[in-house]
């Protein structure tokens, strides 16, 4: 498997100056490439990434001479990222997503450059990266995974230089425990309630921009007031950007800290598809771009799939905070935040937090999807030797039978419940 360590750079003032010099390049031929990718197809061709890399390589010498001064894989590397922005765009287009046309890249954002060719053009020697044209650059740390280093792909962010080095490798997470089945309810107040059989743990939420945001706004003021191309402007720019990596580190930071936990302990994990997009538009954006839901989710997702963990995402509209925990009662009024919604309150006796109930109703479901799910395979695999002719359809519609059984509220609660028990 292919995993990446990023690891920051100590570079010279020579080498600081390279790196700008050649993400300067790579810039330059994707915006380049880009444009010729339209103009070719308004005019009725077939662009392709490879036809842009040879008509680059057969005009550079001429037009372009000072492309000679970096590594040549910067430009073709940005050339070949432009063919795959493409067939993202396209795919999205086949599914019926939201496309998001390729735009041209910007000085200053994002800038990053292929720093090699391949594998066996560089290497590292403990703390020291070895690059092409460059030579050694010492390293914060040393290289994590022990493999073959497949590419090293330099970048900045903020005011710092950092490399991403992709290494082919067996080093994977292992499974430290098995816990059995966990819920985990995402929330602003709290980073993660996560029941299990033995309780509910709550992870507390760090709120790293909350907790920062009076001094974004000081250095944010402090920059609009600087003069635009003077010094000051880009040490007040530097000083802000540096204030924004670190919050974005330290969510980072928590979330790796507490899927790595779940998708270790943890056989079967059940969480909720959020409306991200839906809940950004709300009075709670701030705080729910501060917990990183999609970032969890995607962090989950190929942690477990390198543990064998099961991740059962349920359906967007199971009440998971409305339904009571003890005895499955709907309470409607949950779904609005303050006041006694903050608690689940039940004629039952039933008298816990908000979250943690949700976490338990979720456990719950993603226990009964799972058992609904191994049921309908069993029973697609027992028709298919009894009635191969009839594989696909028999199969397709126990699928299509397992998936709206799989949301149902209350009977696959207390399903699940009368089991456990």
């Amino acid at each position: 498997m292919i995993r990446v360590h990023k690891i920051k750079l100590e570079p010279t003032a020579a080498q600081e100056d390279y790196f700008r010099r050649a993400c300067g390049t790579a810039r330059f031929a994707y915006n380049w490439a880009l444009a010729e990718w339209d103009r070719q197809r308004k005019a009725g061709e077939k662009p392709t990434e490879a036809a842009l890399r040879k008509q680059l390589n057969a005009i550079k010498t001429e037009q372009f001479p000072w492309m000679s001064e970096v590594t040549k894989n910067a430009p073709q590397q940005a050339i070949k990222n432009v063919g795959l922005a493409f067939q993202h765009f396209f795919r999205r287009v086949k599914l019926k997503q939201k496309p998001g046309y390729p735009r041209f890249k910007q000085k200053g954002i994002r800038d990053s450059f292929r720093a090699d060719n391949g594998p066996g053009t560089f290497s590292t020697d403990g703390k020291v990266l070895k690059l092409p044209r460059v030579g050694g650059i010492r390293m914060r740390e040393q290289l994590r995974f022990v493999g073959v280093a497949k590419s090293a792909a330099v970048s900045r962010m903020a005011d710092g230089w950092y490399v991403s080095i992709s290494v082919e490798t067996e080093t994977r997470l292992q499974a430290v425990a098995n816990k059995g089945a966990c819920g985990v309810d995402l929330g602003v107040n709290t980073l993660a309630a996560i029941a299990s059989g033995s309780g509910v743990e709550v992870v507390p939420a760090l709120r790293p921009h909350r907790a920062a945001h009076k001094r974004l706004v000081r250095l944010s003021r402090s920059l609009s007031r600087k003069v635009k191309g003077s010094a000051n402007r880009a040490k007040a720019k530097a000083k802000l950007a540096r204030l924004h990596l670190r919050i974005a580190n330290v969510r980072k930071d928590a979330l790796h800290k507490l899927t790595t936990g779940l998708a270790t302990r943890y056989s079967t994990i059940g969480i909720e598809d959020l409306n991200v997009r839906g809940m950004m538009g709300g009075n709670l954006a701030r705080s729910v771009a501060d917990v990183g839901f999609h970032e969890f989710r995607r962090q989950l997702e190929y942690k477990a799939a390198m543990t064998g963990a099961q991740v059962i995402v349920l359906d967007r509209f199971f009440p998971s905070s409305q339904l009571c925990s003890r005895c499955g009662e709907r309470h409607p009024e949950m779904t609005r935040r303050g006041g006694n919604a903050s608690r689940m309150v039940c004629r039952c006796g039933c008298n816990t937090d908000r979250d943690e109930n949700a976490a338990i109703n979720i456990m719950r479901q993603a226990l009964a999807c799972q058992s609904v799910e191994s049921e309908a395979l069993a029973s697609a695999q027992a028709e298919t030797k009894l009635h191969p002719v009839k594989q696909e359809t028999e199969g397709c519609a126990a699928m299509r039978r397992r998936g709206r059984a799989a949301w149902s509220p209350l009977p696959a609660l207390l399903a699940a419940k009368e089991v456990k028990q």
